[in-house]
């Protein structure tokens, strides 16, 4: 009994499932030329998707032809927020359907995305489900538009469980015991048949925001124009904590970009003016530690990012390992002083597969 305790983490029963899948290729100059125009290619490739959208009941989908990143997040009403580099998508999945196309005029995109977003509920339980049906849209699409299969096709399945972990303090005392089982062996056992060639990557992330109460705590630490002492406090306890219970790949990420979470294998670390693509060999046994913070500057979020070596997959999940990360989080946050009934900590945790298709 002792053991399956181990290999399970209890989470609030109010935390958020959410999935989607993007299917992206890169169109070669050939692709273009098949069309008359961009705004025809666009416009006929958007048509075909959401026929067959509607005909294998696909409600929330986006075609997207502007070279942004897709973000997608939970949120009790629906909208789209556009900046240089991405798409934020907000969406309750209980709730929100959409057919909609993004392109710039006269553009041609470096790379197609199409994103499925899950809808209804019950969403992790009907994940291999969601997935089956994508693949079939897709099947079906590079039917009807033969000249897509001719780029490569990736497909890249993402799904998030959200909670607060101070949620217990606040009231919400029902939890429930997950194993989360890694996703070739869920989808391989509900007759999803995925690739035995595909990359998968489990991460957990958190973020903290730089509160008044925060900055009245370390104010000894924050001098105009020189916050590096408090930067490097915050990153000494985090990578302490997380040295403690022998997690080695890690990043604290505190300049204002986004951290995304990649395997080396396929995306090397780089950044640009809003994102922090973080890369990570999960086969290795090199501790790999990234922090990103820039001294002069003071942000307003901090954000935390954990991954699972390779070692942490075990067959009855990744329970034991979200174990460990929740331990380093309230270590983490009884250090620096935060009330866990006043403050919510916003756990992510992550599963992502990807494909050629």
């Amino acid at each position: 009994m002792a053991s399956m305790t181990l290999n399970r983490v209890y989470i609030p029963t109010n935390a958020r499932n959410n999935q989607y899948i993007l299917a992206e290729f890169k169109p070669s100059e050939e692709f273009y030329d098949c069309f008359d125009d961009l705004q025809s290619c666009y416009e006929r490739l958007a048509r075909q998707l959401f026929a067959l959208c509607d005909e294998y009941e696909l409600h929330n989908v986006h075609f997207i032809a502007n070279d942004k990143l897709p973000v997608v997040r939970f949120h009790e009403e629906s909208y789209c927020l556009q900046t240089q580099k991405q798409m934020l998508f907000f969406y309750n999945p209980k709730y929100h359907e959409a057919h909609k196309s993004y392109w710039e005029e006269g553009v041609k995109a470096r790379k197609i995305t199409l994103l499925f977003l899950a809808t209804g509920s019950d969403i992790r339980a009907n994940a291999a489900h969601f997935h089956g049906k994508v693949k079939r849209t897709l099947e079906a699409l590079l039917e009807t538009s033969k000249n897509i299969g001719e780029n490569a096709l990736r497909i890249r399945d993402h799904q998030h469980l959200t909670y607060d972990i101070f949620a217990k303090a606040k009231g919400n005392k029902e939890s429930y015991g997950y194993k989360l089982r890694s996703l070739y062996p869920r989808y391989q056992a509900r007759n999803c048949s995925l690739p035995d060639e595909h990359s998968e990557m489990t991460y957990a992330t958190f973020s903290l925001p730089v509160t008044r109460a925060l900055k009245t705590e370390y104010q000894h630490l924050l001098r105009p124009g020189d916050y590096s002492q408090f930067y490097k406090h915050i990153e000494d306890i985090f990578l302490s904590g997380c040295a403690d219970k022998q997690l080695s790949l890690c990043a604290f990420v505190a300049d204002g970009r986004l951290p995304l979470v990649r395997n080396s294998q396929i995306d090397k670390t780089s950044e640009n003016s809003e994102l922090q693509k973080l890369s990570f060999d999960t086969e290795s046994d090199e501790v790999q530690i990234t922090s990103v913070w820039d001294g002069e500057k003071l942000v307003d979020t901090m954000n935390f990012v954990i991954v699972a070596h390779a070692s942490n997959k075990k067959d009855m999940g990744y329970g034991r390992f979200m174990n460990s990360v929740e331990s380093v989080i309230h270590s983490f946050a009884t250090k620096l002083h935060i009330n866990p009934a006043k403050q919510d900590v916003n756990v992510r945790f992550f599963q992502h597969i990807s494909y050629q298709f």
